[in-house]
């Protein structure tokens, strides 16, 4: 009976809070003396959350909730930090950038020294026996000696050799990355381990890096880099695990308690396995490829499939290439290039096939998503949205255009027009910002139109599409994405009044499109996004008020706390 009593209570807690604490029903968790952003207005306020299991009961002033602290109730005082809804990343990799936090991050390295310190330290942390992949290394983030301004000088191009790293790794295969995946670079070890030699030929569509001597140097291109895949073995899963487990904290971190992810199907695995053990600390909204709907659409997946923690039902693909390589597609040629206006992905051949994947995956209730970086990539882009739309009627699409990186003018008004969100990673703006106006000139004006988008009624999406910068030093942080929406400074500063201010944001703008936008990308803005009752206690406690606090000092706030499903995943440790 005493059960049965308990158990109506608790459910009682979720359809009319007020009335249990009359029942002396206590919370599990209450916040109290928090700067409030719920999210639902605009300002701050003074005030307490209480949680009971994973849900937000009451949201109020502190003399308000003060019947919700009971005998086992967990009672934080925040003495004024400032409390936000959970920050939601809309765009990671999360197993790549899993690996490079286990393995090697090569994402700031792009000279001998920096190299030969990275792989040394990797191996020997790295289990014996798995060879040392990925890293990333910087494709073109090496600047002139001497330039006085990052905007300033022309790009060098780091092509490492052999001879910095073998006397190193003479035990460990090794095959790295460029950061836009069109170069790798294998170490004696992992070249042995293909049977490959001076003497080898150049495979078709592929070439071994030499030096003038004709000996290989360790550069791959095309190919020539698959022969060396090809022996190499997989992964362990421990190893996996042991990689998803280094990402997560990093998440928690920084306050993240939601992403939407693009890994490998080994990933889906892992969090189901984790999500088993209750060390799933992040909820996944995962997105395959667009190539594969055919697979979630055969057994009846739509868009929300899943439980609150893995969410399944959207899709990805792909226009274009990236503009750290110049593979983006413009109107007109690169400046840089006058030959290339870029290139489309070959998920646009034969032509017409991602018309048909968009079509077919749309019509069977799944959420599509497609990445498009240049001018013409984006026209061409809201054209095939326009035909989908005409080929199977209006509905509730969400359709979400993947980083929408530079925009002609006259694409912007379209977005409201197609009921378009705009899923952009604002640290982009103050990473590319250095070189862009060397490749685009003009054109840079297009790029990053974040406020433009807003006025005109597009739906903001903010994200950090990690770990695709500088991983070194830049995490799945939250925090610097408000802080390059709203400034558009790179993290020194510069330039003063930032880079094209007039596409500035304001701070509420930022957080919302981190929050409550996010929420409603994914189709859950009635779960989490806000700090109401009834929604998931999914919660952010930043150090600091980001309203009031001067724009160039958000890079510098800190998380606190990062509470997802009414627990405490991350808490700082006191300076």
């Amino acid at each position: 009976m005493k059960r049965t009593v308990l158990t109506l209570a608790l459910l009682a807690v979720l359809i009319a809070p007020q009335r249990v604490v009359a029942q002396g029903v206590g919370a599990d968790l209450v916040l109290r003396g928090a700067t409030l952003w719920t999210g639902l207005g605009s300002g701050t306020s003074a005030g307490s959350v209480a949680i009971v299991h994973e849900r937000i009961v009451a949201v109020g002033s502190d003399s308000e909730l003060a019947s919700w602290v009971g005998p086992q109730t967990k009672v934080v005082d925040l003495d004024g930090a400032m409390l936000v809804p959970g920050f939601i990343d809309n765009h990671v990799h999360f197993s790549s950038a899993a690996r490079l936090l286990l393995g090697i991050n090569l994402l700031d390295v792009s000279d001998e020294a920096s190299l030969v310190a990275a792989v040394r330290a990797a191996d020997a942390r790295m289990p014996e026996g798995a060879w040392l992949v990925g890293g990333d290394w910087s494709a073109y983030q090496r600047w002139p000696q001497g330039a006085e301004h990052p905007l300033e000088g022309d790009i060098e191009l780091f092509a490492p050799h052999r001879d910095m790293v073998d006397s190193i790794t003479a035990a460990r295969p090794m095959l790295l990355s460029r950061f836009d995946r069109q170069a790798h670079f294998a170490n004696g070890a992992a070249l042995a381990a293909a049977g490959i030699t001076a003497a080898t030929p150049d495979p078709e569509g592929g070439e071994f890096g030499r030096s003038p001597a004709g000996e290989l140097t360790g550069m791959l291109w095309g190919e020539a880099a698959a022969m060396v895949r090809a022996v190499m073995p997989e992964p362990s899963h421990a190893q996996r695990v042991a990689e998803t487990h280094a990402a997560l904290l990093r998440v928690r971190e920084n306050g993240v308690t939601t992403v939407h992810d693009m890994s490998p199907a080994y990933q889906l695995r892992i969090y189901q396995e984790l999500l088993a053990l209750g060390e799933l600390t992040t909820r996944v909204h995962y997105r395959p490829m667009i190539a594969d709907y055919r697979r979630i659409a055969d057994v009846d997946i739509a868009q929300g499939f899943g439980n609150p923690w893995i969410k399944l039902g959207a899709v990805k693909g792909h226009i274009d290439g990236i503009m750290g390589n110049s593979s983006a597609l413009f109107e007109d040629p690169y400046a840089h290039q006058p030959d290339s206006r870029g290139m489309l992905r070959d998920v646009m051949f034969p032509e017409g096939n991602l018309q048909r994947l968009m079509n077919e995956a749309d019509a069977a209730g799944i959420q599509i998503t497609v990445h498009a970086i240049g001018d013409a990539a984006n026209t061409m882009l809201l054209d095939m949205v326009e035909e989908m739309v005409e080929t199977n009627g209006p509905r509730d699409r969400r359709f979400r255009v993947v980083h929408a990186q530079v925009l002609h003018p006259r694409d912007i008004p379209r977005f409201k027009e197609l009921d378009l969100i705009a899923e952009v990673q604002p640290f982009h703006a103050i990473d590319d910002m250095r070189w862009m106006a060397q490749r685009i000139g003009e054109r840079s004006q297009g790029a990053y139109n974040f406020r433009s988008l807003l006025e005109a009624g597009a739906v903001l999406s903010f994200g950090s599409d990690w770990p695709g910068t500088n991983a070194a030093w830049y995490p799945i942080s939250p925090l610097l994405g408000v802080y390059a929406a709203v400034t558009r400074k790179t993290v020194n500063g510069t330039p003063e009044g930032g880079w094209y201010p007039e596409e500035r944001v304001g701070v509420e703008d930022a957080l919302r499109a981190y929050t409550i936008n996010n929420a409603y990308a994914g189709f859950e803005e009635s779960e989490k996004g806000t700090i109401e009752v009834g929604k998931l206690a999914d919660l952010t406690v930043l150090d600091r008020n980001l309203l009031t606090i001067p724009a160039d000092e958000i890079k510098d706030a800190r998380v606190l706390f990062t509470i997802v499903n009414g627990t405490i995943v991350f808490a700082a440790e006191d300076d």
